[in-house]
């Protein structure tokens, strides 16, 4: 894999992921842009002991734009985006909206309040807009891995940074605002709530790992496995149809894994989502994102793993957060996680 990093017409970094070695990257971003907006403020709520991020200038942000003035295409005659080359394979840069940035913001005297300082990346897995990630190769899909892993270590060493989170959301039930097949990074700059609610309750102790054991030995929940992943619907799942997948050795995040590891995800998670689009005969609006360990602690408990959950139910019914998920945090699943592995699992 060749490894290409320049700056946009604003100052933001892009990075080209290519197969080829051969491949050159000298095209120079030709657009005339403003700078990057402020950084977002992150809020305090105390009766709860969370940040809230406040990114005010996001209102400005694409959504859902005609094919043919998509931004994450490649460059044309008469049609400049935000990748200057004609093609590519994988591409990484600075998201122009960003939740989190490294740059200067004025903040309210009257609240608890810090700068959202931090990183947002975003990640292009193909240039064929009408593609999905369960439409990619295996071999396409160990380059946004390695593209991943290139960045959660850029990513966890920067200052002020506690944990790296890459993500894709799918479908406009999902809340897309580009159709074209594309993920994110988020690098935080404090432990998000559920990363902290999972490490209180490892207790110095991998939990994950045990549930994982445990899920490989019952094999009820099982979706599908191969010699160093496992993919099953967890126990107590929240949504109508989620699957955790995770390597069956223990590591703390993308970078610990090993080559045959990498290797081996690719044909697992696209057997996975294949699983997805098959159930009701359309693509599934999805959630897609690993559950790494903090740069800085809870390292020896944590166990990699990717979830991916979607909110629709049944081939013409969502489940929306309603009440008790969205006022209360306390989710109502519709779906019994032994019926949602079944059907899963007959769907391949």
């Amino acid at each position: 894999m060749k490894r290409v990093s320049l700056a946009l017409a604003d100052g933001r970094q892009l990075i080209y992921f290519d197969e080829r070695d051969d491949a050159v990257r000298d095209i120079v971003d030709q657009r005339e842009l403003p700078p990057p907006p402020p950084a977002s403020e992150l809020r305090y709520d105390a009766l709860v002991d969370e940040w809230v991020a406040v990114a005010a200038h996001r209102q400005s942000r694409t959504h859902l734009p005609p094919t043919d003035e998509c931004p994450l295409c490649p460059s044309r005659d008469g049609r400049l985006t935000e990748i200057p080359a004609s093609d590519y394979d994988v591409v990484v840069f600075e998201n122009r909206f960003p939740s989190f940035s490294d740059r200067p913001v004025d903040l309210p005297p009257d609240v608890v309040a810090r700068p959202a300082l931090g990183r947002c990346e975003v990640v292009c897995f193909t240039s064929d807009h009408n593609a999905s990630f369960a439409t990619l190769p295996p071999s396409r899909v160990r380059t946004v891995l390695e593209a991943q892993i290139d960045r959660t270590v850029e990513l966890s060493a920067l200052p002020g940074v506690e944990q790296v989170f890459c993500f894709e959301n799918r479908g406009v039930e999902i809340g897309v605002t580009l159709h074209h097949p594309h993920g994110q990074i988020y690098a935080y700059p404090f432990i998000p709530p559920r990363t902290r609610a999972m490490l209180a309750a490892a207790r110095g102790r991998p939990v994950f790992s045990e549930l994982l054991a445990s899920e490989r030995a019952a094999g009820v929940r099982v979706v599908a496995a191969n010699e160093h992943w496992t993919a099953f619907v967890p126990v107590a799942a929240r949504w109508p149809f989620e699957v955790h997948i995770a390597p069956h050795r223990r590591v703390p995040d993308l970078p610990s894994l090993d080559d045959a590891e990498r290797d081996a995800f690719g044909p697992l998670y696209l057997d996975v989502l294949r699983r997805f689009d098959g159930l009701f005969g359309v693509q599934m609006p999805y959630i897609s994102g690993w559950h790494q360990a903090p740069v800085h602690e809870g390292r020896d408990v944590s166990h990699l793993h990717l979830q991916i959950f979607s909110t629709r139910r049944a081939a013409n019914k969502l489940k929306h957060l309603a009440g008790s998920e969205s006022a209360m945090g306390v989710f109502i699943n519709d779906i019994r996680p032994e019926d949602a592995a079944h059907l899963l699992r007959e769907a391949g």
